[in-house]
């Protein structure tokens, strides 16, 4: 039985202060790290045209690549070095969908579960999510990229804004746990078609709702902080290694908070 993690990879610039650097980013590339080492049967499958990012992964017979005509480039900014949990992001919205037919040739006989990592709205027609559903597997699912529309356009990327629409309450009907950050859950609103919905906050801690109860997670304090890009990504992943193993919703949250805050002591992945 395999997990499969399934999204973009993309070419990202950081910038932090004054620096910046050039990495290979995205939420299933961050979150392949986690995977490897706390729940190492996993597949990620990733889009992009560029070949060569695969070789950043940790395992990269775990990679499978849909090869596309384009890739997502964002910028991630953070001006005040002593705030990173303030970011300034643009992105180029490469539109290259993960098409039924791209996966049906490609994923295993026997899943565990699916976890989907959408950048932007064209990531995931209706129709794929709606193929894997059809598996009857647990689904989680982050939710920002399909929040996320064109802002202002400057250097051929736009700024990122974000904004609820219609379709999404079919998206989420049947899926397991969303993840998503206090802002974006603002703009969706209560959430009851999931059976539990994490909520991120950065530096403030989680909380995580489910259809018992709300449980709080504070964060675990990092003294040192190195980069934050991926933070997010690394602390759903560590939330679903736990799950998985079938641990109380407490333990997911308290472990996750833990390596995400590990992650921050360090450039680039956990």
């Amino acid at each position: 039985m395999t997990l499969v993690v399934i999204g973009p990879v993309t070419n990202d610039l950081v910038v932090i202060g004054r620096e910046s650097s050039n990495k290979v980013g995205g939420a299933t590339y961050f979150q392949s790290f986690v995977f490897e080492k706390f729940y190492n049967d996993y597949l990620a499958i990733v889009n992009c045209s560029n070949p060569d990012l695969i070789s950043d992964f940790p395992e990269k017979q775990k990679v499978k690549l849909i090869l596309k005509d384009d890739t997502h480039f964002f910028i991630n900014e953070y001006p005040d070095e002593q705030n990173r949990d303030y970011r300034v992001q643009l992105s180029n919205f490469a539109q290259i969908p993960i098409l039924k037919s791209d996966l049906e040739k490609i994923l295993p006989e026997k899943i565990d579960a699916f976890v989907l990592n959408p950048l932007n709205r064209y990531d995931f027609p209706p129709e794929t999510i709606d193929y894997l559903k059809s598996f009857d597997v647990p689904i989680f699912m982050s939710i920002q990229g399909f929040l996320r529309i064109p802002g202002d356009e400057l250097n051929e990327n736009y700024g990122i804004k974000l904004s609820n629409f219609d379709e999404l309450s079919d998206i989420l009907e049947g899926i397991t746990s969303i993840f998503l950050d206090e802002r974006e859950a603002n703009i969706i609103g209560e959430c009851s078609d999931v059976d539990e919905v994490i909520i991120t906050n950065g530096s403030h801690g989680s909380r995580i709702i489910s259809k018992d109860c709300e449980t709080k997670i504070d964060a675990v304090k990092c003294e040192d902080i190195k980069d934050s890009t991926g933070c997010g990504d690394t602390y759903m992943a560590a939330y679903i290694a736990k799950r998985l193993n079938n641990s109380s919703i407490k333990d997911c949250g308290d472990f996750a908070s833990k390596i995400a805050s590990e992650k921050l002591k360090r450039f680039g992945h956990y």
